[in-house]
């Protein structure tokens, strides 16, 4: 048996750096800044605990355009590296300087915010140069040295005169790239990944204008001068704790998140957890409408303050994607260009933490002030529904603070709702029956003849409803909602007495074959009951199953049923008490008697809204000759 050492050669590994190491060329910016910041970062932790006997001052990271020369510069104030660490840290591939850095000062450095993950980061800069040259000078007392590779496995390393401490990274950026030596594509770049950096960002100059002197004139024009352009918040609202922030605090910092946003969030949650996993972060509710679609993918992910994605599948919980704001941790694990996660046990961790945390925060948002909270429900109800949906832990936790509002706009929990409908809203199985509407305006009847009755009414208009309602059907014992246009209220709740029929036996029955000369029966089941006189003599329920599978594939849950296309099945209640009703049983004539059928499920269809096309149009016709 032979054995022998796998030989990874440089000449391999370059044209996969250019070509297919990170998804997306922009990328190299954001690494290049990370080494410089962590090579500041550094330098900071070693003044700090006396091991760098020198001044750290107030370094900033500059970023430069040379447009003639077609160079790009990236230029720290950090720790600097003599030319053995040079050849230690660049020239050999993927020997990341941080991690080591972060093992040899273990406790002390783990609050240091050093960024390094990936010793291929620097090596992203062959994305878009032909040539890179690294001029660094180290803190310590050693001459500057000079780097300089064309892309090829070959490099020289000279020394140098530079003799401030620092690293300046030079890129001559290729034919191929040359965007990145546009001003307004590097300030893009810039905003979209360092925006919040912990080291100050330099890039270019900017013009500000100067109070005017007490002697001025009022045409004198004010005075203005050139300051540094600092790109970058080194110390955002995320980075602080709770206690040192006013509500104008993250009010403001939303804005700097979304400056095209105009609306303010509802309200915020400031997640700060340092075990058994390190995640900081700050959450926003925004007023949100009813479409599931269209709020997605506005929290940003953070690591050590370097952007990373807004995709936060997989750490965010699917139903708090809708929210926005900032999520910051160090233990997301990425792959090599930190655009994509990985699964991993702490990313479940910290999606149960941040769930948790949610609910946390909606519950005593509830207790402690009910009225606000009521307030916002209408604009946050998505989010929570969704949840309860979706992860089993907080549909627990939700239902201490889920309310249902009613159609007279009030709001009751489940527990309020069941203990005032218990005695009057109740079937023959003592099952409670849960009358709801989703429209107030197209149920109005309905709605009025619930409340004639003395039954409550909530209201519930979201666009999963029908999938919540089937939710709590299952996780709570006999119960059942019912929309008030499913079938007539008579029929479903328990009555003390019942109504005695106008009709005979005899009449009904030719009542129904005359109706089902005129009535489609393919349609509609028509249903011959003896309610209350001044009750509609025709209406038109759907059965709750049939309307309600209908509405879960609309919405993408009708599939798993196995119910394919249902078709149209509607319930056409008749009234025999009404007087039209026994006008019709009455009518001689079979032309009068089709006509008044036809013009009372007209009526009942308009009310439902099915009154359309050609019928809509016959309908009208019909009416004015019977007026006429």
């Amino acid at each position: 048996m032979a054995t022998g050492n796998i030989n990874v050669s440089v000449e391999n590994i370059f044209p996969l750096i250019k070509k297919f190491l990170y998804s997306d060329h922009e990328i190299f910016l954001r690494e290049l800044i990370s080494n410089a910041t962590d090579a500041t970062l550094k330098l900071k932790h070693l003044t700090s605990i006396g091991e760098a006997k020198i001044e750290y001052g107030s370094p900033i990271i500059e970023i430069k355009i040379d447009e003639e020369k077609k160079q790009l510069h990236i230029i720290d104030q950090g720790i600097g590296m003599t030319a053995d660490e040079v050849e230690k840290y660049i020239n050999q591939v993927a020997f990341s300087g941080a991690e080591e850095f972060l093992e040899k000062y273990k406790d002390s450095a783990k609050d240091t915010g050093i960024i390094g993950h990936f010793g291929l980061g620097f090596y992203s800069a062959f994305m878009v140069a032909d040539k890179v040259e690294i001029i660094t000078k180290s803190y310590k007392d050693e001459p500057a040295a000079h780097w300089i590779c064309d892309g090829s496995p070959t490099y020289s390393i000279d020394a140098h005169d530079k003799t401030e401490r620092g690293t300046e990274i030079i890129l001559h950026i290729g034919e191929e790239d040359t965007e990145f030596l546009e001003k307004n594509r590097i300030q893009e770049l810039l905003v979209k990944y360092n925006k919040f950096m912990p080291v100050p960002i330099k890039f270019g100059t900017k013009t500000e204008t100067l109070p005017k002197p007490e002697d001025a004139k009022e045409e004198d024009p004010a005075p203005t001068q050139e300051v540094d352009n600092i790109i970058n918040n080194p110390n955002p609202a995320w980075t602080k704790q709770p206690a040192d922030l006013k509500d104008e605090d993250y009010k403001s910092f939303y804005r700097e998140l979304y400056p095209m946003q105009f609306e303010e969030p509802l309200f915020n949650i400031h997640l700060n957890v340092d075990y058994p996993f390190n995640l900081t972060g700050i959450l926003y509710f925004p007023k949100l409408g009813q479409d599931l679609n269209l709020q997605k993918d506005r929290i940003q992910l953070y690591q050590n303050q370097v952007f990373v994605t807004d995709n936060v599948e997989g750490i965010v919980p699917e139903f708090l994607t809708m929210l926005r704001g900032v999520i910051d941790s160090p233990d997301i694990p990425l792959n090599v260009s930190r655009s994509y996660l990985q699964a991993d046990g702490n990313v479940k961790k910290i999606s149960s933490y941040i769930t948790r945390k949610v609910a946390d925060k909606l519950n005593s948002m509830f207790k402690n002030n009910r009225e606000d909270f009521e307030q916002k429900w209408n604009d946050i109800k998505i989010v929570i529904e969704y949840g309860m949906l979706s992860e089993e832990k907080f549909f627990e936790k939700a239902d201490k603070f889920t309310l249902y509002p009613t159609v007279d706009d009030s709001f009751l929990t489940f527990e309020e709702l069941q203990e005032k409908i218990k005695d009057k809203q109740t079937d023959k199985d003592d099952k409670l029956i849960i009358l709801y509407a989703s429209n107030k305006d197209e149920q109005h009847a309905y709605i009025t003849a619930a409340k004639e009755k003395g039954y409550e009414v909530l209201l519930l208009d979201s666009p999963i409803v029908s999938h919540l309602i089937q939710k709590l059907e299952t996780s709570k014992e006999k119960i059942s909602f019912v929309r008030v246009d499913a079938d007539h209220i008579d029929n479903l709740i328990k009555k003390d007495e019942e109504t005695i029929s106008k009709l005979s036996d005899e009449e009904k029955e030719s009542l129904k074959t005359d109706l089902e000369k005129v009535i489609p029966t393919t349609t509609y089941t028509i249903q011959l009951e003896a309610m209350d006189s001044n009750a509609s003599p025709f209406m038109i329920t759907q059965p709750e199953f049939m309307r309600r599978m209908k509405e879960m594939q609309q919405t993408g849950g009708g599939g798993m049923f196995g119910m394919g296309n249902m078709p149209e099945m509607f319930n056409l209640v008749v009234n025999v008490n009404h007087e039209l009703i026994g006008q019709i049983a009455n009518t001689k004539t079979d032309k009068k008697k089709e006509r008044l059928i036809k013009q009372s499920l007209d009526l009942a269809k308009l009310s439902q809204n099915l009154l359309k096309g050609e019928e809509l149009t016959d309908f009208i016709k019909r009416s004015f000759e019977m007026i006429k």
